[in-house]
């Protein structure tokens, strides 16, 4: 059957140093179908200070495309962690997407524009060592003040979980 390359959206590349993982290919389409593929690159991501809120006087936006770039974004993080606040930031406005919402995403989106070699490279005889972090930001949301937690493990030096 040979080497995997290319599963389920993972590109993957074997080293005599390791393992990488990216999702190159899948980013490039994403952009495609949401139309981001002329657009400028954001150099950095939301800010961890950034408040978005309901923003009821706000305009209105398509339900079905919000929730499709968030959906691709929440599959994206699995070899993304640099993604994963700012898109749990963006999904919990699916149910009535704004305007600030959409750019947001969007933003989201630019960036990985420009971050599309970006790999998570997992090295061979690596020490087994977990360790585990963990950091909560307690009713830090501005809509129903719940708490935000974010959490990373790793293996050696390889992230394996967040």
């Amino acid at each position: 059957m040979g080497e995997h390359t290319f599963f389920l959206g993972l590109q993957i590349k074997q080293f005599p140093q390791g393992t990488s993982i990216c999702q190159e290919k899948y980013i490039k389409e994403l952009l495609k179908k949401f139309s981001i593929q002329e657009a400028k690159i954001l150099d950095t991501l939301m800010s961890t200070n950034a408040k978005l809120d309901k923003d009821d006087a706000g305009t209105d936006v398509n339900h079905t495309m919000y929730r499709g770039i968030i959906g691709s974004l929440l599959y994206l993080t699995t070899s993304r962690p640099d993604i994963i606040f700012s898109v749990g930031m963006c999904a919990r406005f699916q149910a009535a997407p704004k305007e600030s919402h959409l750019k947001a995403a969007k933003g989201i989106l630019r960036y990985l524009k420009g971050t599309l070699d970006l790999v998570l490279f997992y090295p061979f005889a690596d020490s087994f060592d977990l360790i585990g972090y963990a950091d909560t930001y307690y009713a830090g949301f501005l809509v129903d003040k719940k708490s935000t937690l974010g959490m990373a493990h790793f293996l050696g030096s390889s992230l394996i979980s967040w």
